[in-house]
């Protein structure tokens, strides 16, 4: 099957664009609704590559309304009940964005990336060598790259501009940036959902071994789930099958990405370097795959 055309940067002229992010662009729809688009830019170590990942947007998008829905019974989001057909009338532009974009509730995001770690591996795991600590929370001794936590951790981080580095932050600086109780709501909430996703994916073979979720509120000031939900960008996802203790196990995800980049030479800032289409299409496949594994019916 030939590979669907990607989609670097989408072009929507009936709509303000507000912004463009790592991965999706954001137009405007009125006072109380807005537009996301998943486009298949892709970003490693906080930079946007030049090269995109096609089809990846489309994959995003539908892991992500098929877990906004799934988890709807822990807490609300921000997936509002308009079609693109709605906000798109223009059959064009829609058949650009289609099955790329969600018409969401306007909210007021939170200052922070919501992070759980179920198991020690990435940047903790480098944490964890060096200090026996995971962002400033004490582990045990003598644990191994890996290997599943006793119990997951939330450790959040600050968010970071296009093109910076996002900083781990403790919990109590989070009560600094909002308050105690919506630090406690999202902590709480970060906590509940990953160990639900994880305990489902699970048993489609697929281990998650990190994730991060991202909050807004209401003008009432309940707590929404937003943005995306436990895809292969903001989650590390391992075959079941292959996963062993003690090894960096193979991923769904953006991880072969990284490691590719581990490869070369280049300092993690923009510009990003060119992939080869075998890298792209490669990453593209994994992530279809994961889609398969985690939406389609046994």
């Amino acid at each position: 099957m030939a590979n669907p055309v990607a989609l670097y940067e989408s072009s929507l002229s009936s709509l303000k664009l507000i912004a463009r992010g790592k991965v999706r662009d954001i137009y405007d729809i009125n006072d109380d609704y807005m537009l996301i688009v998943a486009t298949d830019r892709l970003s490693a170590f906080d930079v946007i590559l030049p090269d995109p990942i096609p089809g990846k947007g489309r994959v995003l998008t539908h892991i992500s309304n098929f877990w906004f829905s799934k988890l709807g019974h822990i807490m609300p989001n921000h997936i509002s009940d308009l079609s693109l057909a709605d906000v798109l009338p223009d059959a064009d532009e829609r058949a650009q964005v289609e099955g790329r974009a969600v018409v969401v509730k306007k909210l007021q995001p939170l200052p922070v990336e919501a992070i759980v770690r179920g198991y020690l591996i990435g940047s903790g795991w480098k944490d964890y060598q060096k200090t026996g600590e995971v962002c400033g929370i004490k582990l045990a001794v003598g644990l191994q790259q890996a290997e599943q936590l006793p119990e997951a951790i939330y450790t959040p981080s600050t968010k970071a501009a296009v093109d910076q580095h996002d900083e781990n932050v403790s919990f109590e600086k989070t009560v600094e940036l909002m308050g105690l109780d919506l630090a406690e709501q999202v902590r709480d909430a970060s906590l509940k959902i990953y160990k639900e996703a994880a305990a489902y994916a699970k048993e489609r073979g697929i281990i998650i071994a990190d994730t991060k979720f991202e909050f807004g509120v209401d003008k009432a000031g309940v707590l929404h789930l937003i943005d995306e939900v436990l895809t292969p960008d903001s989650s590390r996802f391992w075959p079941a099958d292959e996963y062993q203790v003690g090894i960096s196990p193979p991923s769904f995800d953006k991880q072969y990405i990284r490691d590719y980049l581990e490869t070369l030479d280049w300092n993690k800032t923009a510009p990003g370097p060119s992939l080869p289409s075998e890298v792209t299409g490669f990453c593209a496949k994994k992530y279809a795959e994961a889609e398969l594994r985690l939406t389609s019916d046994i």
